[in-house]
């Protein structure tokens, strides 16, 4: 199993924009996911990867990748899951749980045209489920216009087979 972690000190930029949130910038968050950020760089984040579900696991490989034109000091990815998770979970670092059923990883630098540090997470479901959807998107971006959001949007069906399913 693969498991490679983001940067250290991850956590409290994720916990940060969440703070962002609760403090009243939740405008300014819900604008950069919307497309528009006023005076922000542009930059295309995109998120490839694979999902995998067995025995009441749920296996993520994530790779962010930035398509430009300018490059980006972080970002933040969600996964939003339709299984609650168990209550002990070990995330990656830079990596939180956001509630029952969603998690946030700090997607690390992501250069021009390049990729960041891959993400991976195994995290354990409450129950055994015969499926589970995993819903990626990015929650977070310093404010940077990303006018292309069919490449950081996804919509994931995992069956309990133990097969991959790439997005």
């Amino acid at each position: 199993m693969e498991v490679v972690t983001v940067r250290r000190g991850a956590v409290r930029s994720v916990v940060m924009a969440g703070l962002l949130v609760l403090l009243g910038a939740g405008a300014g968050t819900a604008h950069a996911r919307s497309g528009y950020s006023g005076s922000g760089p542009e930059a295309d984040v995109a998120y490839h990867g694979r999902v995998a579900l067995g025995g009441g696991r749920l296996r993520i490989l994530l790779v962010p990748q930035n398509d430009g034109p300018a490059a980006l000091a972080n970002a933040t990815v969600r996964l939003r899951l339709s299984a609650e998770l168990a209550d002990r979970q070990e995330l990656a670092e830079g990596c939180v749980r956001a509630g029952l059923r969603e998690v946030m990883c700090e997607t690390g630098p992501l250069p021009l045209h390049g990729r960041g540090r891959h993400i991976g997470l195994v995290l354990e479901l409450r129950e055994r489920t015969p499926e589970v959807v995993v819903r990626v998107d990015t929650w977070w971006n310093g404010g940077a216009t990303d006018r292309n959001h069919t490449n950081n949007e996804h919509v994931v069906l995992a069956l309990d087979t133990g097969d991959a399913y790439a997005f």
